[in-house]
């Protein structure tokens, strides 16, 4: 079983109809798919696989070998007492935003990671309004609720630029622990060669394998709120391995702190009482702040997510 592999070109073609089914089942039974001829120019991912791969190498790596996962593991080996770190990731990660200082050692990083974000946060607003249509709302709802209806910049849109490195015991911990992601839409560029990401469908994990050049679309916790549950974010996780460095560039359209989230109206079922006409709306979610959910969820990450729902508070 593979998660759904999808020609986004053929949205501008005789194939719409079939393409924007294609998107829908993958929002609705997946939460996970993956896009090719997406837009965005293989020669700029070309240079993105260059520059991560050399920054790691430049200005990660030495760190990386002094960092806690590593001393952690290295204790739990020499007490040999087949034990699993559950609360440690194998992960080296580092966050681009536009605000904030980004590496500048490695020549041409700065330039195109820069050029990769600009060019990611339109092919999101593109998937966003796909996802507008399948769900017959208005174009540009979703955006519009994550900019708080404050123009194009409010919303949140973040990069984390990992790497899993060669794990010497990957039986002993993950490279990241299963969580669902807080926000909006993800977009993966993940490493061609080396798997390691799974998600959790029908009682089991499946990979996301590796597709040369492909973006990997998931749907995060708010979508679903938007959606009122048609769309479900999805459990996901990634394997240690004993080989291979495992590059991920994860760019995250979320919300504004400050937006206020709810299930649209249009998805929102209304049922009429016959004596006095009172509505009684009927949503699986409740309105909230999204900066208070992003409270609840750094305590509760890697967690359950359906309590985080409900212990958010409600506006």
């Amino acid at each position: 079983m593979a998660i759904p592999v999808i020609d986004f070109s053929k949205l501008n073609g005789e194939e719409r109809a079939k393409t924007m089914a294609q998107i829908a089942n993958g929002c609705e039974e997946w939460g996970f798919f993956q896009l090719v001829n997406h837009g965005i120019p293989d020669e700029l991912l070309e240079r993105v696989k260059k520059v991560c791969s050399e920054f790691y190498k430049l200005e990660r790596e030495e760190g990386f070998k002094n960092s806690g996962p590593i001393r952690l593991l290295n204790e739990l080996v020499e007490k040999k007492k087949g034990e699993k770190l559950e609360n440690v990731d194998w992960e080296d990660v580092i966050t681009l935003l536009d605000d904030n200082e980004w590496p500048s050692k490695t020549p041409g990083f700065k330039e195109t990671m820069a050029e990769y974000r600009k060019e990611l946060k339109k092919l999101a607003e593109k998937v966003m309004e796909v996802m507008d249509e399948n769900l017959g709302l208005p174009k540009g709802h979703i955006k519009k609720a994550f900019n708080d209806g404050e123009g194009d910049n409010a919303a949140f849109f973040g990069t984390k630029v990992s790497h899993y490195p060669p794990c010497p015991h990957p039986e002993l911990l993950n490279g990241l622990r299963a969580h669902t992601d807080a926000g909006g839409v993800i977009l993966l560029f993940q490493d061609d060669k080396v798997k390691g990401l799974q998600i959790w469908k029908n009682g089991e994990w499946i990979d996301v394998q590796p597709l040369e050049n492909s973006i990997v679309i998931n749907t995060g916790d708010q979508i679903e709120v938007l959606s009122n549950g048609r769309y479900k974010s999805v459990l996901h996780r990634v394997v240690a391995s004993p080989d291979g460095n495992r590059r991920s560039i994860a760019s995250f359209y979320n919300p504004s702190l400050k937006a206020t989230i709810e299930p649209a109206p249009q998805l929102v079922e209304k049922d009429k009482k016959d004596d006095d006409e009172e509505v009684v709306v009927q949503t699986n979610y409740p309105k909230f702040v999204f900066g208070d959910y992003m409270s609840v969820y750094a305590e509760q990450k890697f967690l359950p997510k359906e309590p985080r729902f409900h212990a958010v508070r409600a506006v």
